[in-house]
């Protein structure tokens, strides 16, 4: 059984196809409902006409109706799982008793009111859920317990924690998001380099609640004081480089010979890195999430696109439109070799042939791990334009090991 997705409205719905294997399942069902009531009307209601009080025809005879019933009780746990599916949710269990009733609403599926569209054999909406929510399913049933047409709880920490735990896409809801004022925004060039008011921001969740909290720490690899846009090193980023692995924007620009237009920046911090680019007509989609920091209300702040979204995901795009990709130490996911290797092929199929693949800045924590990723890049072809291996000194004055490189998509045929 196929599905697809179509655009309706405002979002994207999933549809399950009507095929030829969905209709015997269901004639495999209505088979199975049929056989075993007739078993059942007919060992309840047959009435010999010579009664045999003999035991040991009356043993027989028990022995049957428990068969008979056993027969029912499996039965009725294959259609269950039949039905599980059909609806393409044979991990959730709609029947437990803590599942909020918005849970189910979303999850059933709805016929279509014109019945079977004739242009795509569609006969029902079926809801989209990541598969890995049955591991959460108490949490994502807090997640959809809310007062419908009413406002939302302000949990958008739960949400996110549901993302990370691989529960994603998260279903939607009927209630009303909280708002906040969004005061001294800034038109699109001068919002880039202006620090929207804290108060313009969500803070709830986070142990900071303010600018200058955020910019004392080292929120991850990417973002020491990113935050601050107006004094910091952040303002220099791309233009001025401090050591020979900082590649300047214009320079990698200019290998794309004036062919980069859109761009997708994987865990772009405060959107510095999209900023830059929007300088020179270069339209990025930031992939982000809100982890210890409102990244998301922050990049959306200075005029750009922020995509909520995990790198555990496959990307919402469709194939080879994108002229460039930048990562820098976002596409350090942990986990298995194989995770990344989802994680770049996945990158490799949204950047068209000829377009650019940045690597900023990745640390190369062990040998085996640089060894690894330049193995795996070798796998896809790519030609290098700009391939640099360097050290920096950290904090403590260890000298740590960065990989950044400029490399081009090849044309596969």
């Amino acid at each position: 059984m196929g599905s697809v997705s179509l655009k309706i409205g405002d979002g994207t719905a999933r549809f399950k196809r009507a095929s030829v294997c969905s209709s015997a399942v269901n004639l495999m069902m209505f088979f199975s409902v049929i056989t075993t009531n007739l078993f059942a009307f007919y060992a309840f209601t047959y009435h010999p006409t010579t009664v045999n009080q003999n035991p040991k025809n009356m043993a027989v005879i028990s022995e049957k109706v428990s068969l008979i019933l056993r027969e029912i009780e499996s039965s009725q746990k294959k259609l269950a799982q039949m039905e599980k599916e059909i609806l393409g949710y044979e991990s959730l269990d709609l029947s437990r008793p803590n599942i909020s009733n918005e849970l189910k609403e979303f999850l059933n599926p709805h016929q279509l009111p014109l019945g079977k569209d004739s242009r795509t054999g569609i006969t029902e909406m079926v809801a989209s859920v990541g598969h890995s929510c049955e591991k959460s399913v108490d949490l994502l049933s807090q997640f959809m317990s809310y007062k419908i047409n009413g406002l939302c709880p302000d949990d958008w920490s739960l949400g996110q924690k549901l993302i990370l735990q691989g529960c994603e896409p998260l279903p939607r809801r009927r209630c009303f998001a909280k708002t906040i004022p969004k005061v001294g925004l800034q038109p699109s060039p001068l919002s880039l380099w202006k620090n929207v008011s804290e108060k313009a921001l969500s803070w709830s969740g986070l142990g900071c609640k303010n600018f200058a909290c955020l910019n004392s720490k080292k929120l991850n690899r990417d973002c020491a004081g990113c935050f601050d846009i107006l004094n910091g090193y952040e303002n220099q980023r791309y233009v001025k480089a401090r050591s020979k692995n900082d590649f300047l924007i214009d320079d990698v620009l200019a290998m794309g010979n004036g062919g980069i237009r859109i761009g997708f920046d994987i865990g772009g911090g405060s959107g510095t890195f999209g900023a830059r680019m929007a300088e020179r007509n270069v339209t990025i989609v930031t992939a982000t999430l809100n982890i210890d920091a409102p990244f998301s209300e922050f990049i959306a702040s200075r005029g750009l696109f922020p995509l909520y979204l995990s790198l555990d995901s496959r990307f919402p795009f469709y194939d080879n439109v994108f002229d460039l990709v930048h990562a820098a130490n976002g596409l350090d996911i942990g986990g298995k070799p194989e995770k990344l290797e989802f994680l770049m092929f996945d990158t490799d199929r949204v950047l068209r042939a000829g377009g650019l693949f940045w690597l900023d800045n990745f640390y190369c924590s062990t040998d085996d791990k640089k060894r690894d990723l330049t193995r795996l890049i070798e796998r896809f072809e790519y030609k290098k334009l700009k391939w640099i291996v360097g050290e920096k000194v950290n904090g403590p004055g260890k000298s740590e090991v960065y990989l950044s490189a400029v490399l081009q998509k090849p044309v596969r045929i």
